[in-house]
Formats: structure tokens, sequence, C-alpha cells
């Protein structure tokens, strides 16, 4: 009985350590190191604006991006001015969308790329809403400049902010 209790006692304490480090890898995100060192091709600098297609009038859910999926306001997601398509995966319907990692006031998030878009000249990318609070927490600035993208190898990326 004795033995029952102890090895009872024991697999709980394994299985709350197991799952403090598990919590604790999910908090700290993706190691920033692991990101640079995924990077792939030469960065891209320029300005970051944000949009939300959210309109009056709209379809309902929001409308479709360049990937097939729709516009999610929660999610950490981009669209890449479309000269650009290439460099990120060629963003295409019903193609997997690509990642890429943000650089903006000492602040860094890893976005889906699953939209292209005609930007204004100087603009490289569109953040979703989510994504530009990470930047710009009360949306007043509307344009970030200096903003440095690169595009990462892989598609096992989890979206959201690094280090």
């Amino acid at each position: 009985m004795l033995f029952r209790s102890s090895a009872a006692i024991c697999g709980a304490l394994v299985a709350l350590a197991v799952s403090v480090t598990v919590a604790q890898s999910e908090t700290r995100g993706v190691h920033s190191s692991a990101v640079a060192d995924a990077a792939s091709g030469d960065a891209i600098l320029g300005a970051a604006s944000t949009y939300n297609p959210f309109k009056p009038g709209k379809e309902e859910g929001g409308p479709s991006t360049a990937s097939g999926e729709r516009y999610d306001p929660s999610a950490w997601t981009a669209a890449i001015k479309t000269r650009l398509r290439r460099k990120f995966g060629g963003v295409q319907f019903g193609a997997r969308p690509k990642y890429a990692l943000v650089e903006a006031v000492g602040k860094k998030v890893i976005v889906k790329i699953n939209d292209v878009g005609p930007l204004r000249p100087g603009r490289i990318i569109d953040l979703n809403e989510r994504t530009m609070r990470h930047f710009d927490p009360s949306l007043k600035l509307g344009v970030i400049d200096d903003v440095r993208v690169s595009p990462l190898a892989g598609d096992n990326w989890t979206p959201g902010p690094v280090g």
C-alpha cells in the first residue's frame, strides 16, 4: 500500500514538472537566435501600415485573403506588397502561407504572410490589427517607419512575438 502511494505521488510530481516546463516554453515564445538562423534571403526595409477590411456591407466573416483564408483581425498575419510576392513564397490562392520576421521599434514578431496588396509607395507590409497593436498599442501611428521584414524558411512557425 505504501509503495502504491509513493508511486502515485512520484507520478503526480513528474506530471507537474513536465507541465510547468511546457508552460514555461510556451510563454517564452520562439527563441530569437532560432528565428535569426531561419531568416532566408535579404531583409526588406520600409514602412508598415495596418489594414482591416471589415467595413459595413462586406462579406460575412470578412473577405478572403490571397491564400484563400478569411481575414482574421485576432491572428498574427500580414499582407506583403504585391511585387514582393515571389520573395515570400508566391502568396496565391490555395497555396500554403509563408512566414516572415517583422522587426520594428525594438520588437520582433513572426507573422503569417497570407495576403498581398498594392500598398502605397514606401510601404512594404500591411499588418493586421493584432500585429500592429504589438508595435503600436494605441493604433494612433497608422504607419511605422524603419520596419525590417525577413522571409523565414520552412512552414513550421508559430506566429507571435519573438524573444
